[in-house]
């Protein structure tokens, strides 16, 4: 009774109260295939928008294995925790929709990131480090109070990068 509580009946607790459970694959299963190899490992996928957030848990940002974070529509305020440089697998960061003041330079670690939505917030300066985010294919600012310089001088470090403006 209690491994029927635990597989069955846990997991829809954790997703009523609006938690997401996707945790990553690994390469230890041999389920239907000899070669453990071949099966990809992909990352967890979490969302924690519109939970009321007034800071993002430290436990999430040392998460490696985290390759989608989506805190948007929470009560963030002054800037993104600069641990995120500890997220090295992240690809998708959604952080709009919050009081956000501050992004730090610490951004320009996360080498994957391929979209980092920071509008709607209350930015009102940009870190230069945006611009070694090479692999960025979106950016938007909008819904900010940025400054046009600061964007100016990271866009030409990201020509093939799509970015939103106010």
């Amino acid at each position: 009774m209690n491994k029927m509580f635990a597989v069955v009946i846990l997991p829809m607790i954790l997703l009523g109260a609006g938690c997401v459970l996707n945790p990553p694959r690994t390469g230890s299963s041999t389920v239907g295939s000899t070669d453990t190899n071949t099966i990809e490992e992909a990352g967890a996928e979490l969302d924690l928008s519109g939970q009321g957030l007034r800071k993002v848990p430290d436990d999430i940002l040392l998460r490696e294995d985290v390759t989608s974070l989506d805190l948007s529509d929470n009560e963030l305020e002054g800037a993104l925790p600069a641990e995120i440089r500890h997220m090295r697998s992240l690809r998708v960061l959604d952080v709009s929709g919050n009081q956000m003041t501050g992004v730090p330079a610490e951004i320009g670690q996360l080498r994957d990131l391929r979209i980092l939505d920071l509008s709607d917030n209350q930015l009102t300066g940009l870190p230069y480090e945006l611009g070694d985010l090479q692999e960025l294919e979106l950016l938007d600012l909008s819904g900010n109070a940025y400054s046009e310089q600061d964007l100016l001088r990271i866009e030409g470090a990201l020509p093939e990068t799509t970015v939103i403006r106010r």
